[in-house]
């Protein structure tokens, strides 16, 4: 397999989970952007080595080429967006709106969020029982279920 083809099967897999698209919708990234960003960010770590500017741009999902210019102008508009909801974050932090009763439906979620990574983590480096496969897929359709009810 080559590293575009590896690169598309991993931004699918990312793309097509159903936990990712409803993070997506209600976060500040457009779908190409978060696309952009990947590539941009981690598809070095998937394949292991340096990929230039030109061939990252040539990693993106759609059939239409894209341009070094577009692509690095996609990824500093997505950068730019994380760093805009990590100060929002600090400032309602900051304010003590965290404190607040209304939020703790989020920060519940945030912490299921983390207890799925680790146990899809730990089923990556070989644990990959029975018993954590049903532990995931039990996570997996209640984070489903609870980020569809607070993205209404």
């Amino acid at each position: 397999m080559n590293v575009k083809e590896e690169i598309h099967i991993w931004l699918k897999t990312i793309t097509e989970d159903s936990i990712s698209k409803i993070l997506l919708k209600n976060s500040t990234l457009t779908s190409i952007q978060l696309e952009t960003l990947l590539i941009d960010i981690l598809s070095e770590k998937i394949v292991g080595k340096q990929i230039k500017t030109e061939k990252k741009a040539k990693l993106r999902l759609s059939k239409r080429e894209v341009s070094r210019g577009s692509f690095d102008r996609t990824s500093k508009q997505a950068r730019k967006n994380v760093v805009k909801s990590i100060y929002t974050i600090m400032l309602l932090g900051y304010l003590g709106i965290f404190e607040s009763a209304s939020l703790d439906s989020f920060l519940e979620i945030a912490n299921k969020v983390q207890m799925y990574i680790d146990v899809y983590r730990d089923a990556l480096r070989g644990g990959n029982s029975t018993e954590q496969r049903r532990i995931m897929e039990l996570l997996r359709e209640e984070l489903k279920n609870r980020l569809e009810y607070l993205s209404i």
